[in-house]
């Protein structure tokens, strides 16, 4: 830590989830961009999140221990050894991301675990048991369902977004139903 021009030593890093760590983890972790472009890997990196793509289980074994010891040795960082592995890209997912091999090309799609997610969000909004008005409720889900939708708007499966819209019309109706009174 540099406190008005000295150099200080710290055992404590930045806030996990904190503002400020995304952007001191791009500012560190350019380093590591540049010796992976140097060395002509495929990659993929959003803060401290990293993914690099390769032809074949070995490959990735022998490019994860290299930027295992680069981050540890060059940069001084621990690797999470429970968030890293080696994998074909579809197991795995990426910044709610995930990918499949569909006719010679890479397709982007939506994680299960990120679909799942919103469902369980929404599940909450739309509980027949929930106070306030109608319009307080869709206002809840315009911003949940809107913000979702503009950040996955890229990816190649228009199959979860209409499955969506209809499961999200019918759970609409328990509530309607619930304050009809006839």
């Amino acid at each position: 830590m540099l406190v008005n021009g000295v150099v200080l030593a710290t055992d404590e890093g930045t806030p996990q989830g904190g503002p400020l760590s995304p952007l001191l983890a791009n500012i560190l972790l350019d380093d590591l961009d540049k010796e992976l472009e140097r060395r002509g890997h495929r990659f993929v990196r959003y803060a401290d999140d990293c993914n690099s793509y390769v032809q074949s289980q070995r490959a990735g074994e022998r490019v994860l221990d290299s930027v295992r010891q680069f981050l540890e040795q060059k940069l001084k960082l621990k690797v999470n050894e429970k968030k890293s592995a080696v994998a074909r890209a579809g197991k795995r997912k990426f910044l709610g991301f995930s990918f499949r091999r569909w006719k010679g090309t890479v397709k982007v799609r939506v994680a299960p675990q990120a679909r799942d997610r919103l469902l369980e969000e929404l599940r909450h909004l739309t509980r027949r048991t929930r106070h306030g008005t109608l319009e307080e409720i869709l206002k809840g889900i315009n911003r949940q369902v809107v913000g979702w939708v503009g950040y996955f708007r890229l990816a190649d499966t228009p199959s979860v977004f209409a499955e969506l819209d209809e499961w999200l019309r019918r759970r609409l109706r328990q509530p309607i139903w619930k304050r009809w009174t006839p």
